[in-house]
């Protein structure tokens, strides 16, 4: 299905039945993305899913231009709106958390809980902390630009802390080659939404006096030091709450789909 919004019509796919569940994706991820997952959810949940503007089937109007990431949050609120008039459950996933933590601040009403795995948001951290991540972003992104993806790839896993080489998996997952349009969709991510991510700013204070539940996720494994790791420690200092490990690591709802469902679940009924 299709919503036509400011600037751009989005793609998205509604499955289940239940309490609606939005999963905003991390990186390159589109509405298929994390396939694995949503098939554990949708016996609970309304789970939707969506292309960003920019990815796969969603289309923007300019696309020689930018991205912010107000705009992803605002794609976000209209197609709640779309769907329903009720306050929504929300999984964001690194890229995907840092719209939902914008959506808290713009659009509170529309949550009622929102899981913010591992945001990739510079603008959580300390002041003395946060230019040496951004350095680490922009870096990569000249790598991207300089050298491509196949490059740029061992360097985002080092920023993001995921280990490949180690990296376990639950088994008889749907494969997720590198096709083109995925390559598309990484080359989107890098070269315009890291810029987004960069720039955009958030109200701390407000964040912190948010109505919203607000649950901040770390993945077992990540590495205590990155990035990603820090966002979220961070964002649960401001909210005052301890955060909450899910399976696997930075994208451990792809890599362990099933237990990461069985503890989203858990999360989601404790509110």
């Amino acid at each position: 299905m299709f919503l036509t919004v400011e600037g751009a019509k989005l793609y998205y796919e509604v499955r289940g039945r239940g309490p609606l569940l939005l999963i905003a994706q991390s990186g390159e991820g589109d509405a298929g993305r994390s396939v694995d997952l949503v098939g554990r959810l949708t016996d609970r949940y309304t789970v939707v899913t969506y292309d960003r503007r920019g990815l796969s089937r969603s289309e923007r109007a300019a696309p020689d231009g930018g991205v912010r990431l107000t705009q992803h949050a605002d794609d976000v609120h209209r197609l709640l709106a779309e769907l329903t008039d009720r306050p929504a459950l929300m999984l964001g996933c690194s890229m995907g958390a840092s719209i939902g933590l914008h959506l808290a601040l713009r659009h509170p009403e529309q949550l009622a809980t929102l899981v913010a795995h591992e945001p990739v948001s510079p603008a959580l951290l300390p002041a003395d902390s946060r230019p040496a991540h951004v350095r680490e972003l922009l870096a990569l992104q000249r790598l991207y630009r300089e050298r491509g993806l196949s490059a740029a790839f061992p360097e985002m896993a080092r920023v993001l802390g995921i280990d490949r080489a180690h990296q376990e998996t639950e088994p008889h997952l749907t494969p997720m080659p590198l096709t083109a349009q995925r390559e598309a969709n990484f080359g989107f991510f890098i070269e315009r939404e890291f810029t987004a991510v960069v720039q955009a700013e958030l109200d701390v204070d407000l964040l912190a006096r948010s109505a919203v539940r607000i649950v901040p996720a770390v993945g077992r494994t990540t590495a205590p030091e990155v990035f990603d790791r820090r966002c979220a420690l961070e964002l649960a200092r401001i909210r005052g709450v301890e955060a909450r490990e899910f399976p696997g690591g930075h994208n451990g709802n792809t890599t362990h789909p099933r237990a990461y469902a069985a503890r989203l679940t858990e999360v989601l009924d404790g509110g």
